[in-house]
């Protein structure tokens, strides 16, 4: 499997993502394929629960794939995701809000397969959006004179 086609799946799985359709995407993972959330290994059973949670949460997800690069036999994705507070979310109401954070994955292949996924996720903007952190004004750096 090239490069190319290894983007070219990601992409795919993406667009599952943005149909909610998570069979469109674990039918691309390798049966013993190992995830890491933040360096923290989640069994499979346990990463669907997660998916399925977050739609349940933001019924109208959507990611938006800002860069995509491949390199032997990896993949990385920095996507925004933007969706509507419609469902509980970390002890949280649905607010009917439109909220957004961030997310870069790294996807690992072998015979086609994913056999190792790691996901980094800056959900700051999202917990603001919902009470759950402060707002921080941006700092905006000056060049000293």
């Amino acid at each position: 499997m090239s490069m190319a086609e290894r983007k070219a799946l990601c992409l795919e799985m993406v667009a599952a993502w943005n149909r909610w359709d998570l069979s469109g995407i674990i039918k691309h993972w390798s049966p013993d394929i190992v995830h890491y959330s933040e360096d923290n290994e989640v069994s499979s059973a346990d990463m669907v629960k997660l998916m399925e949670g977050g739609l349940k949460a933001f019924p109208d997800l959507q990611l938006e794939v800002k860069s995509i690069m491949a390199e032997e036999d990896r993949v990385a994705l920095r996507i925004t995701v933007t969706a509507t507070h419609q469902g509980e979310f970390m002890g949280v109401q649905p607010t009917g809000q439109r909220v957004s954070w961030h997310l870069v994955e790294e996807l690992r292949f072998v015979d086609g397969k994913v056999v190792e996924h790691w996901d980094v996720i800056n959900m700051r903007p999202l917990l603001v959006h919902l009470g759950k952190l402060p707002d921080v004004p941006k700092v905006v750096l000056e060049a000293s004179a």
